[in-house]
């Protein structure tokens, strides 16, 4: 089946059959790797994704619910950086080493981008919260919170043209 959506900004036309993911369609058929796959049962977060500007866990969503839909991966976030190449969540995560292996990071940063859209202020209690269905087993999330609190600060600074 043929599916349309807008994919990081671009309008995408792709078949796909019922019951591919959009986890697969994403690494497989358009090549944006960015999106990580640890679990296939939506449990570690790794596979986050905002869909129509909600985070969302790709690896148990089916493509055809795409239809019609806005989607926005790592890459695409990337794609709104700022003069250092980041957007001010990814510079958060670099500057407070709120990663060590990287794989969960992807994932974390596109929840915590919602978070922060959301709550452009939160609270360390409030992050914790808003992270629970993302599962890091390397940093122990401290560096992960301050890094989410950091990020918030600039999607806020920046939002409001300080």
């Amino acid at each position: 089946m043929q599916i349309s959506f807008t994919l990081n900004g671009r309008p995408t036309t792709v078949d796909v059959a019922p019951a591919t993911l959009v986890s697969d369609l994403l690494r497989e058929q358009l090549s944006l790797t960015g999106t990580h796959v640890g679990c296939d049962t939506s449990q570690c977060g790794a596979c986050v994704v905002h869909l129509d500007g909600a985070p969302v866990k790709s690896c148990t969503l089916l493509a055809p619910s795409l239809d019609g839909a806005t989607l926005l991966t790592i890459e695409g976030l990337g794609a709104t950086a700022g003069s250092n190449g980041l957007h001010p969540m990814q510079e958060a995560f670099r500057e407070h080493h709120g990663l060590q292996c990287g794989f969960c990071t992807p994932g974390m940063v596109m929840t915590a981008t919602a978070l922060a859209a959301a709550n452009p202020a939160p609270t360390e209690a409030e992050v914790r919260r808003g992270l629970e269905g993302n599962i890091c087993r390397c940093t122990g999330y401290q560096n992960i919170v301050i890094a989410v609190m950091a990020g918030a600060a600039a999607m806020h600074a920046t939002s409001a043209g300080e």
